[in-house]
């Protein structure tokens, strides 16, 4: 079952980790799909305590959710082992009606050639002029003739060569200008037969005559091999005993990976003329082949959006995915679907809020460890319940999932805020903690937040901070960059900034000094920071 990929925004928050792991696995509990949670990136110290705290491993990372070769239906022909005789090469090609060329490994599977319909006729019609073969297995052989070697069973033979001669009944000697080492196809002719012999054949093939049970037992250093084909099936029959990577195309191979896009594929196959591409896996391995009619309509990722809607804050090749749902608290944005989706977008504090009513919904209750988990989540994105976000239903879902978890949500939230907020980290890391970026009236720009119950040691790094927030704004082209300190014990937010003074004076009606303002009961970045600088950007 193809997976569908469940995530929240870029810089992931708890929130957005913790929504994406319980909508998950709500879905796959209720046996809905194989729904896989992931993040758009590394999880921040309190995200790690908390997986840590109940149990629970990190989400898969996922960097890209364009197309790859491994998300579309391409063909999966038999692959060839490169000793096999042609005529087996030529049946499969026949019996797999649409697939113009096959892959031919080694004995590990790796890929060793390919071979076409086009290079086997080649192959036969170059036998016309040049009948000779080289060191034809003899195995191969006596599979496609049907046949037997009725020498005296110590004579060993492995492989042959020659030039082949077709010693049919006629006016003139069938043998003449034959020299030693060539290979005699002959019917019921024993003076053709002896004369071969005598001349140092390499091989004489007696074709549906009688006169092979009078050479059975001989011992010779030719082989003489009697099958049921007449000449004629034999001649062709001896040239498509021939290895399969002899004819096989081994240089100059365009091949893929299922790892690689399809937009770097497509491009690829554009500039070049072969039909059939082989694909291999990460260890080289040969998957499949794949066309160009498998381009034309591939089939696109699964995604649920989980506490965000933006484009901007999404994963990368989110253009190219089929968004299946969405799950958000946030204002509506900029993401577009190209059919309808299910869509869940409520007025609540922390996204798994509503994830966790879906649970109450169906009539299923979360395992304690994730019910604990959950109820971590809304403390963070509800600021301990301060946040002017937070409804009471934020609250009484954290009461009821801690009643499942059997913790005390008090003690948890100060676990919480308590632990992770290191002031030792690089200025860039802490900037980035919970980053998202914004398009406001025309004007770019990006806030970052940091939780914590006291926000005197961030301070001390104001010009650290101001230095990595104007090299992230060059950097990204932002108007402006934002970092909130929000101190839970003070209630309230101290505004570090690197822009133009007056949008925040105008913006909140305070007096700045020094890139920083303490914004007393300001928490939230969705409810409080955006709708101010909305309102005065227009």
């Amino acid at each position: 079952m193809e997976p569908i990929y469940v995530f929240g925004h870029r810089n992931p928050d708890t929130d957005s980790v913790v929504s994406a792991m319980a909508y998950a696995a709500l879905k796959n509990a209720l046996g809905e799909g194989n729904y896989v949670p992931a993040r758009l990136g590394h999880v921040n110290d309190e995200t790690a305590f908390l997986l840590e705290r109940f149990g629970f491993e990190a989400p898969l990372l996922l960097r890209t959710v364009r197309t790859q070769v491994h998300d579309i239906d391409f063909d999966r022909p038999p692959l060839l082992s490169a000793q096999v005789p042609i005529s087996y090469a030529w049946e499969a090609l026949q019996q797999n009606d649409g697939i113009s060329a096959l892959p031919v490994t080694d004995e590990d599977g790796h890929l060793y050639g390919m071979v076409t319909a086009g290079g086997i006729a080649e192959q036969d019609m170059a036998s016309i002029s040049h009948p000779v073969v080289e060191d034809v297995p003899v195995f191969n052989l006596l599979s496609a003739l049907e046949g037997r070697i009725i020498n005296n069973d110590e004579d060993v033979f492995d492989t042959l060569s020659g030039e082949v001669v077709v010693a049919l009944p006629g006016p003139q000697d069938p043998l003449r200008g034959m020299g030693a080492g060539c290979i005699v196809i002959c019917g019921e002719q024993r003076e053709v037969i002896d004369t071969a012999l005598e001349r140092g054949a390499s091989c004489v093939i007696l074709c549906q005559t009688n006169l092979a049970e009078s050479y059975r037992g001989r011992s010779s250093a030719t082989c003489l091999i009697a099958t049921p084909c007449d000449a004629y099936r034999a001649a062709r029959m001896l040239y498509q005993a021939v290895p399969v990577s002899r004819v096989a195309q081994t240089e100059k191979l365009v091949y893929f990976h299922l790892d690689d896009y399809i937009d770097d594929v497509r491009d690829t196959v554009l500039q070049s003329r072969y039909r059939s591409y082989p694909i291999l896996d990460a260890d080289g391995k040969v998957q499949g082949t794949l066309s160009r009619y498998h381009l034309l309509r591939p089939r696109r990722k699964r995604v649920v959006l989980v506490d965000h809607n933006e484009k901007g804050q999404s994963v990368s090749g989110l253009e190219q995915a089929d968004i299946v749902a969405i799950i958000d608290h946030h204002r509506l944005a900029d993401v577009q679907t190209g059919n309808p989706v299910f869509m869940r977008n409520e007025p609540v504090g922390s996204t798994t809020t509503i994830v966790a009513t879906m649970y109450q919904e169906h009539g299923l209750m979360p395992s304690p460890k994730l019910a604990g988990l959950m109820a971590a989540a809304i403390l963070s994105d509800t600021v301990l319940f301060k946040s002017p976000t937070c409804t009471g239903r934020d609250r009484r879902i954290a009461e009821r999932l801690a009643r499942i978890a059997a913790i005390d949500l008090d003690t948890l939230g100060r676990e919480l805020f308590s632990v992770g907020k290191s002031t030792d980290k690089p200025a860039a890391e802490l900037l980035k903690t919970d980053f998202k970026e914004f398009h406001i009236g025309g004007h770019p720009l990006g806030i970052g937040q940091v939780t914590c119950l006291n926000t005197g040691d961030m301070l001390q790094r104001l010009p650290e901070l101001l230095e990595a927030m104007g090299k992230l704004g060059e950097e990204r082209g932002y108007d402006m960059v934002m970092l909130m300190l929000t101190d839970v014990l003070r209630e309230g937010t101290e505004l570090i900034f690197h822009g133009d003074p007056d949008v925040i004076r105008n913006a909140f009606g305070v007096d700045v000094q020094d890139h920083h303002v303490f914004l007393p009961h300001v928490v939230s970045r969705k409810k409080q920071i955006v709708p101010a600088l909305a309102l005065l950007w227009g």
